[in-house]
């Protein structure tokens, strides 16, 4: 009969539970099978079920009409279909602690080792809907299955939100330092007022057409997929954050292209020369590190920020679950007391079995009636003042925002100069992080109090439905027992009495077992922020690794190059680190988005899991093993816990392996970008470079002194026909012997580079041989010690040094054989000046030309001899001669050389 009175509470649990599982069916996106894989919970915690473990039955808790004591069935327990249902029971709000679960639900048999991972496929659970939120109040009316979703999509917004600000601060930022620059020319009129205005006016035209098209491409992202815009699924997120990050990378790599152009633009209009060009490039790009920079720190710090509020809201969220679930544990106490009482009327013959089973019926469908009313007023009124809140805080922000605007445009219209750059950098920067200061404490603000407030109203419906059992208890007591019973008023008195002292230590453990629930709970809770901690620590590995890649791969280019001045190879360093950065922190957002994005993945089967390990602590707590029985079970389950745990850690590993290999993919993208920015950069940089080059040597003047030469020499009459041909033909003859003796010596410098080359590879040879003996030597040992792995890490590394030590030799003997070819170049070219000053002097004493010839070297910074031309071998005359020597020297210095040579 005590069996069965406890059945009966079991029954009616079960009930709550079938009326809950009908009501989730009308959820958008939700089935069945999820709905159960939710509601699985440990049965330890129910003493019928501890029996059918024992028993090895199988009972139908599900069974519409139990079977009472004396073979009758009581359907009153499920007459209406509509009955009461808790507030954490609702679609919207129910919890774990709902009381629903403190049955066994639907399940196929009793045993607590059901797997976790055989009810629903990772597929379904992405594509299962859960409720789009933006803020967190809104999240406190969602059910306990899709809080974890809820909060980690919160997460992704506010990283969304901070990449948006910090990329628009770095716009502003640009266009502000180039109007200092603008305003610097102008002021030195260097540039009217109307350039001036023209300029600025384009370059904030362009950016804005950037931000239009970012924004019209990020519209069609949210857009597409879009069934129903209060639900999301966790696949159209993971698609809609790959194809932001694909967005923001192609936006970042067409803003840099829109500053290339504004640089440039600006220069060329100003007419500055090309000296205080490359300074104010360097200037701008110097800025811009500055810029990226101080982003990179704040966006730093903000994710740090945006982490550690993701775990002050689950605490908030678990403060009201905390609430939802004590209504129904303490009523199940209370009645289950009360039940117990009934049993030892009956055991006593003061009731019949019947008669305490309708007794215990009225009751609980009086009691659950009560607080389904009490229930449905709470649920509405928190999702008013919800609404209200919300509402509140939306236009607090928009006050918040024109005060902003007005402080922003206070900094803006201030007048600064070129040395007041990094000053005004600055103080915007402290200016907008001050604003996100504000803006973030005043939303924490608003979230405790929102949370305060719906704590509030569950605390007076914990009250409403106490006082309401308390009511109906006292009526069963004072009133029905009397009458049906026969007792006195003052044994039911005294029954009450009792009901009241066995409340106490009831209460009292369940207490206990509520903050031992708690207390793992903040276990749990620190587990995970050691696990984003750990990845924000492989983020940074992540970003040092690459950026010091991507450094040494960019100082190898530009050491081949060779040719560049300082001032250049400075330049491209500095882009490149500029880029590098603006990369770096847009993956480095994008990683911590991933890790937000994998935790939602296995919300579900970290849930579940964390829900029996804290079933079968609180049980073996509770109740220590008594007999071989519960000896075997006990093990059993903790068995079955490590299964699973060691399950859930090897696909948590496959999972970030998953997304791991995504951020590769991207990273892989950004720096395909990177290095075809950089191509163009470095080749402009060559041309400006060829450029000056030629300026200087087109520099090199003697002109004049040619030009009165062969004047001259036409109108002397000292020089002869055969005077001037054998002075062509001496300098022809001197110039044949210094190309030949040019010649001799390259090859022998190229046959001593070979010698050196075959030696060097000779020696390498003979370590790789020796090298290959030890590692034979070796194999054994390696092969015992070292997993595949390792072995597999350790050729690669191999590999690797073998392939750079290689390009290494050939880069230095490539060096080697530039730099001996350069200085026979300059040998020839100092040889050819010689003969052709010799050729020239001789040329003026013949003619009797009264000039200083030996100016003319001074005057030369590089100099070299002239093609020739085919003119030249029909000299007949002075003048002839002359003029052509002289136009050689003037347009084409190297040109000479290179046809003597031929």
């Amino acid at each position: 009969q005590k069996d069965d009175s406890q059945r009966l509470l079991e029954s009616f649990n079960s009930g709550e539970k079938e009326h809950t599982l009908m009501k989730s069916k009308a959820e958008p996106y939700t089935s069945k099978g999820e709905m159960v894989l939710e509601e699985s919970e440990s049965p330890l915690n129910s003493n019928v079920t501890a029996f059918a473990l024992k028993a090895k039955v199988i009972y139908p808790i599900n069974q519409k009409f139990r079977p009472l004591a004396d073979g009758s069935s009581n359907p009153s327990l499920h007459e209406n279909p509509k009955q009461a249902v808790l507030p954490n029971q609702v679609t919207e709000t129910s919890t774990s602690g709902s009381l629903g679960s403190l049955s066994q639900g639907d399940k196929e048999d009793c045993s607590c080792s059901t797997t976790i991972h055989s009810t629903t496929s990772d597929d379904r659970f992405q594509a299962r809907a859960f409720l789009k939120v933006t803020s967190f109040p809104e999240v406190l009316t969602c059910e306990s299955f899709d809080v974890k979703l809820c909060l980690c999509s919160l997460i992704l917004k506010d990283l969304m939100l901070l990449d948006t600000e910090l990329r628009k601060e770095k716009h502003v930022m640009f266009i502000q330092v180039l109007r200092i620059y603008l305003t610097d020319f102008h002021r030195k009129k260097k540039i009217t007022d109307d350039l001036f205005k023209k300029i600025l006016l384009i370059q904030e035209n362009d950016f804005e057409e950037l931000q239009k098209q970012l924004d019209s491409r990020l519209q069609n992202t949210e857009m597409s997929g879009a069934h129903n815009s209060e639900y999301q699924t966790l696949e159209d997120l993971e698609r809609k954050e790959r194809e932001y990050s694909e967005h923001i990378i192609d936006n970042m790599e067409a803003f840099w292209k829109q500053t290339d152009k504004a640089q440039q633009a600006f220069l060329d209009q100003s007419k500055c020369s090309s000296a205080k060009a490359t300074k104010i490039t360097m200037d701008l790009t110097e800025k811009m590190i500055a810029v990226e920079s101080l982003l990179s720190e704040s966006q730093d710090l903000q994710a740090m920020e945006i982490q550690e509020r993701l775990f002050n809201w689950e605490l908030m969220v678990k403060i009201i679950d905390s609430l939802k679930s004590y209504i129904p544990e303490e009523c199940k106490c209370r009645l289950s007391i009360v039940s117990n009482i009934l049993d030892h009327l009956t055991v006593k013959n003061n009731l019949s079995v019947r008669q305490k089973e309708e007794l215990l019926t009225d009751l609980h469908k009086a009691f659950w009636e009560q607080l389904a009313h009490f229930s449905n007023e709470c649920i509405q009124q928190s999702k008013d003042l919800i609404l209200k809140r919300l509402e509140c805080r939306a236009k607090n922000r928009e006050e918040f925002k024109h005060r902003q605007k007005a402080e922003q445009g206070s900094l803006l219209g201030k007048t600064f100069h070129n040395k007041d750059i990094n000053d005004f950098l600055k103080a915007y920067h402290e200016l907008l992080e001050k604003h996100r200061q504000e803006q973030w404490e005043l939303e924490e603000e608003d979230d405790c109090e929102s949370t305060e407030a719906v704590a509030d109203l569950y605390k007076e419906l914990y009250s409403k439905a106490s006082h309401a059992l308390v009511e109906l208890v006292t009526e069963l007591f004072h009133q029905t027992l009397p009458v049906v019973t026969g007792l006195s008023v003052r044994e039911c008195e005294l029954l009450k009495e009792e009901w009241q002292e066995n409340l106490i230590p009831q209460l009292e453990k369940w207490e206990t077992h509520r903050q031992r629930r708690w207390n793992l709970f903040r276990e749990q809770l620190l587990e995970e922020k050691k696990l984003w901690i750990k990845e924000h620590a492989l983020s940074a590995v992540m970003q040092k690794h690459l950026s010091e890649k991507q450094e040494k791969i960019i100082q190898g280019v530009v050491s081949r190059l060779g040719c560049l001045s300082d001032e250049s190879v400075n330049f491209i360093l500095q882009k490149h680190r500029l880029l590098l950065c603006s990369v770096l922190r847009r993956l480095t957002l994008r990683r911590v988005g991933m890790v937000a994005l994998a935790c939602m993945r296995m919300s579900r089967k970290k849930s579940l899991l964390q829900e029996l390990r804290v079933q079968h602590t609180l049980q073996k707590g509770s109740s220590p093993c008594q007999d071989e029985d519960q000896w075997q079970l006990q093990k059993a389950v903790e068995s079955h816990i490590l299964e699973e745990e060691e399950k859930l850690e090897e696909e948590t590993q496959q999972t970030h392996l998953e997304f791991h290999q995504q951020l590769v993919t991207e990273i892989q993208e950004a720096l395909q970008f990177l290095q075809q920015h950089m191509e163009h950069v470095i080749g402009r940089t060559l041309l400006h470079h060829a450029r000056r080059e030629a300026g200087k040597k087109s520099s090199d003047d003697g002109e004049d002194f040619k030009e009165r030469l062969v004047e001259a020499a036409v109108e002397s009459v000292y020089g002869t026909s055969n005077n001037i041909n054998r002075l062509v033909q001496n300098y022809y003859q001197q110039l044949g012997k210094i190309t030949e003796d040019y010649e001799g010596k390259k090859l022998q410098q190229l046959k001593s580079l070979q010698a050196e080359r075959s030696e060097r590879n000779r020696l390498k040879k003979k370590q790789e041989t020796e090298l290959a003996l030890k590692e034979k030597q070796t194999k054994g040992l390696l092969n015992v010690s070292s997993t595949v792995h390792q072995r597999m890490v350790l050729q690669q590394k191999k590999v690797l040094a073998q392939f750079e030590l290689q390009q290494q030799f050939r880069l230095e003997s490539l060096k080697q054989k530039l730099l001996g070819l350069h200085h026979l170049e300059t040998e020839l070219e100092h040889q050819l000046q010689e003969a052709e000053q010799d050729f020239v002097s001789e040329l003026a004493v013949l003619a009797r030309v009264p000039v200083a010839v030996k100016k003319k070297p001074s005057k030369r910074s590089k100099p070299a001899g002239g093609k020739t031309n085919s003119k030249r071998k029909t000299f007949q005359s002075a003048e002839s001669a002359d003029k052509d020597d002289s136009h050689e020297n003037i347009q084409e210095p190297r040109g000479l050389t290179s046809g003597l040579c031929r």
